[in-house]
């Protein structure tokens, strides 16, 4: 029997904040171009941790059927460490999209049904990381995909879904986002260089190698702290407040610059990601206080 302990580590609750972030941003956005329509940003969030959430467990299951897993460092996998069948993981990734759309139906109800489709590419891209038989995660193109959906159409989308609006400062707050979660996505490929080499798995990690690899990640933070400035820029200059990000995004990439290998990276991934939802809380708290 799965206990739901294995079910919650199984969902990886640490890249939670990467889901979390940019509603936060894009609600901010909104609500200082126009205003926010609270019920909408809650469907956007349920919308945003249910896609993780998918993600995390369809690439446990992917990964699992395949091998990858059987050696892999840092959080237990349901389906490689044989505490879950793949059916039922696969299962619960299908759950967890269904969740999404459900909630993605609702906004697309209220707003315009175009979004339906952005939905269904954004479910597609989730599964189709390591899922099918070519899955472009093992093909080096993981990255710009948490880059496109994790943080533009995140954002964007959730600015859009409230105001009805293009805003070049919810593409802003989408390039700070994206870059963020990025570098939680390489800091995991960068620890994972040696099995996936070994798997046949060619992330970006792999094809970049290691010391480029980790000048990647610390190139991310910078893209990052210039989206707070661009974003300040579009807005009000408090919004400035976000670079103060740096505080918790400098220790993460010390460790990366200064060699950290296997285990010694695991940290790494929790720090980004509260660096990703730190940015998104200091930039659109102040959009928010002043709409």
């Amino acid at each position: 029997m799965t206990s739901s302990a294995d079910w919650l580590a199984g969902a990886r609750p640490r890249t939670l904040p990467a889901a979390v972030a940019p509603v936060l941003a894009g609600t901010g956005v909104a609500a200082y171009v126009d205003h926010a329509v609270w019920w909408k940003a809650l469907l956007a969030l349920v919308v945003s941790l249910a896609l993780q959430v998918g993600v995390n467990y369809a690439n446990d299951y992917s990964d699992g059927v395949r091998g990858t897993d059987a050696d892999r460092v840092g959080p237990m996998r349901l389906v490689g460490s044989g505490a879950a069948s793949p059916g039922a993981v696969k299962a619960a990734a299908f759950a967890a999209f269904g969740v999404a759309a459900a909630a993605g139906l609702v906004l697309a109800a209220t707003t315009a049904w175009w979004i339906v489709a952005v939905g269904v590419v954004c479910v597609v891209a989730a599964w189709f990381y390591t899922g099918g038989e070519r899955p472009y995660g093992y093909l080096g193109l993981g990255e710009v995909m948490v880059f496109v959906f994790f943080g533009l159409v995140a954002v964007v989308g959730t600015t859009y879904v409230q105001t009805r609006t293009w805003e070049w400062a919810a593409f802003y707050a989408g390039v700070g986002i994206g870059a963020l979660a990025c570098a939680i996505l390489v800091a995991n490929n960068l620890r994972d260089i040696p099995t996936d080499t070994l798997a046949d798995k060619r992330t970006l990690a792999v094809r970049l190698g290691d010391e480029r690899t980790r000048y990647a990640y610390a190139f991310l933070v910078l893209v990052a702290a210039a989206a707070v400035v661009a974003v300040a820029a579009a807005t009000t200059w408090w919004a400035l407040l976000g670079l103060a990000f740096l505080a918790r995004a400098l220790p993460p990439t010390r460790a990366v610059l200064g060699g950290a290998t296997g285990g010694g990276l695991v940290p790494v991934l929790a720090a980004t990601g509260a660096a990703e939802l730190l940015w998104s809380l200091l930039v659109a708290g102040p959009l928010l206080v002043l709409s």
